[in-house]
């Protein structure tokens, strides 16, 4: 079989798998007061160029729904894209960390029109009570579209929100491969950019079970870990989540795990488009969304070739088939670290496109 069904099926880089041997020998402090959790910290202040506030969790879904809930207030309003993970695959799990409401906005390609941003916070009235009042932007980078939002992109939609008391957080569950496309760097995307929490995804670029909550706002830091641990994420061995985290963070390897999966993404996207599978998005990511006639879903499918529909689009923006590929459906390939040229060959080979 050969996945591009997510790249949740790659499993753990080697790197990871090697660091959580040598974190395992021996005894060691533990709730987070040991040697491999203060490295891990160090790492984190390298990446972000400065000291942050750092919660180890399990899942993506528990690092949203942490980070969000820092910012939570009664009569709290979440404000995202309507196609974001937090609107539609969370199964209300930021409801369950803090009673509050989400909001969706729309825009193309997964990213928030900044149109509509501003006209959604226009609508909360100050002290109107009935409506509930913002309290957090959340921003998807990489989008549910592959999509990626420049550091000024995110910085114009960050002014816009902290002009109205709101905060701005950052699911990056895919964030490594957003600084790879983009080339800029994690502070320039992030808090320079006027983000105040990001969602830090290792698993998709080679962790196991490790995510983190990142906070530049020190002054969340005691409110937060009493919410972590009231949220049972609280690890009492986390030298292994951080053990994860110092193999990804250091010498750049994640950042090097997200290059090659981007490459491997518009390299297949290229390779499928020439064998008349055109792609509905630019390739800026390690996820590619493209349009199949039935028939070669099907070719793929009994190659034992994994991937997945995707048909179920909130966005008024979603894509449409080309007019000279009718019944097309749109299906959703995702490249991993290790994702492989012969793989690539193996897809274009099945669909009579092989050069």
């Amino acid at each position: 079989m050969i996945s591009f069904a997510s790249d949740n099926w790659a499993g753990a880089s080697e790197r990871v798998m090697a660091c959580l041997a040598q974190a395992n020998a021996g005894p060691a402090p533990a709730y987070g007061n040991d040697p491999w959790t203060r490295r891990a910290r160090t790492a984190l202040a390298a990446l972000f160029e400065r000291e942050v506030t750092a919660f180890f969790v399990a899942t993506g879904s528990a690092a949203n729904s942490l980070a969000l809930a820092a910012y939570s207030r009664p009569g709290g309003v979440v404000l995202t894209h309507r196609d974001s993970h937090i609107a539609r695959d969370e199964a209300g799990a930021p409801l369950q960390f803090a009673p509050q409401l989400i909001d969706t906005l729309d825009g193309p390609g997964g990213r928030i029109d900044p149109a509509a941003l501003a006209a959604r916070l226009a609508d909360y009235r100050p002290a109107n009570v009935h409506n509930g009042r913002p309290t957090v932007l959340s921003l998807t980078n990489v989008t549910e579209a592959g999509q990626c939002y420049g550091a000024q992109e995110v910085a114009a939609l960050a002014a816009m929100a902290k002009a109205q008391g709101v905060a701005v957080h950052m699911d990056g569950a895919r964030f490594f491969n957003a600084l790879a496309h983009l080339g800029v760097s994690a502070a320039d995307l992030t808090w320079r950019a006027g983000v105040d929490a990001v969602s830090l995804g290792l698993t998709k670029v080679g962790g196991w079970a490790c995510e983190i909550v990142v906070l530049f706002d020190d002054a969340l830091a005691e409110d937060t870990a009493y919410r972590h641990k009231q949220a049972a994420m609280l690890f009492s061995k986390n030298r292994l989540a951080a053990a994860q985290a110092c193999a990804l963070l250091e010498d750049g390897h994640a950042l090097d795990l997200a290059t090659h999966a981007n490459a491997m993404a518009a390299k297949l996207a290229a390779r499928l488009a020439a064998a008349g599978a055109p792609a509905a998005y630019p390739s800026q990511s390690n996820e590619i969304f493209v349009w199949l006639r039935p028939q070669m879903a099907e070719r793929l499918r009994a190659a034992e070739i994994t991937f997945a529909p995707w048909a179920d689009m909130r966005s008024a923006h979603a894509p449409t088939a080309p007019a000279d590929l009718p019944g097309a459906g749109l299906h959703r390939f995702v490249a991993s670290f290790r994702t492989t040229d012969e793989e690539i060959d193996a897809v274009a080979r099945t669909l009579g496109a092989d050069d």
